[in-house]
């Protein structure tokens, strides 16, 4: 199709993507690619973001979280309501305050399978023995699908030199303030392949897209 936008993905696209099954993979691809068409789409999730940014740089012990809750819209106190519990339960998980501290990630563009991939963290933390970790937060009310947790922290493992060199991934599920790091049996090459091989269907179904 002339015209037709190129395969792309964020990673939050791409890794639900994977973590669905049979048709359902057809019709989420066809809903991004017609959501890009249409510039369509918003973030409600980015004022939670920022307050919690701010309570780990400024040390406030979640503060800025709970303000969060009367900062948004009506419309989305709900939802703050629901996640800023887990986003708290994360937050006391770091430990001293004194002992961690925001550090600048960036985000990377990779391909696979002839799929354009934004790999994007949300944060990234500096520990004062020297440990670094790249952030994906979680927000949806069902816990990340296995499938979901590998591509996440197998893709962001890919490119960390880019996102934060020598930092660990870390997948946070905000809902339950439950946190996901790299399993160490995971055989990388294996998913690799694995990641290769849907990357490729899905640029196929964006493209077959009318």
């Amino acid at each position: 199709m002339t015209g037709a936008p190129p395969p792309y993905a964020t990673l939050l696209a791409f890794t639900r993507y994977v973590g669905r099954t049979g048709p359902r993979k057809a019709t989420f691809v066809s809903g991004l690619r017609r959501q890009r068409e249409s510039g369509s789409g918003f973030n409600p999730h980015g004022t939670l973001v920022k307050a919690l940014k701010a309570d780990i740089q400024f040390r406030t012990g979640g503060a800025h979280l709970t303000a969060a809750i009367d900062l948004v819209r009506p419309r989305w106190r709900p939802l703050y309501e629901a996640i800023t519990p887990g986003a708290l339960a994360y937050l006391g998980s770091l430990g001293d305050p004194a002992a961690v501290g925001l550090a600048q990630t960036r985000d990377a563009l990779g391909v696979l399978g002839g799929l354009s991939i934004k790999v994007n963290p949300h944060l990234g933390l500096r520990y004062d023995d020297g440990r670094a970790e790249a952030v994906r937060l979680h927000f949806d009310p069902d816990p990340p699908a296995d499938e979901a947790l590998v591509a996440t922290l197998h893709l962001m493992t890919r490119h960390m030199r880019q996102v934060l060199p020598h930092a660990t991934p870390v997948v946070v599920d905000v809902r339950r303030g439950l946190v996901h790091r790299p399993d160490p049996a995971t055989k990388p090459e294996e998913v690799e392949r694995w990641l290769t091989g849907e990357a490729a269907a899905f640029a196929a179904m964006w493209g077959a897209v009318a």
